[in-house]
């Protein structure tokens, strides 16, 4: 399955991967510090969702994109939906 988006839904979720890339960076820094486990663990807890919310993002636009093909299979069109699910349930 490519990985097929929009202009503005993949400037989304690059924008959330960016952000969730600065907080691992600034958690390092915390623990490096020795700064409050339950600051580090909140702030662990804020890139866990913003990671979740870019997987789910692409793929919420992978079952637009597959389920918006015509033409399929009905065989495909299975395998597909396995796959989808499959990546759905890995995130949860």
């Amino acid at each position: 399955m490519e990985l097929d988006m929009a202009a503005e839904e993949l400037k989304s979720v690059l924008n959330r991967l960016r952000r969730a890339q600065g907080q691992i960076a600034g958690i390092i820094k915390m623990i490096e510090e020795g700064r409050d486990c339950e600051d580090v663990i909140t702030q662990l807890a804020a890139v866990s969702r913003a990671l979740d919310r870019a997987g789910f993002a692409i793929i919420a636009t992978g079952l637009q994109h597959c389920m918006a093909e015509e033409g399929q299979v009905d065989g495909d069109r299975d395998r597909m939906r396995t796959r989808l699910e499959k990546l759905f349930l890995s995130l949860a």
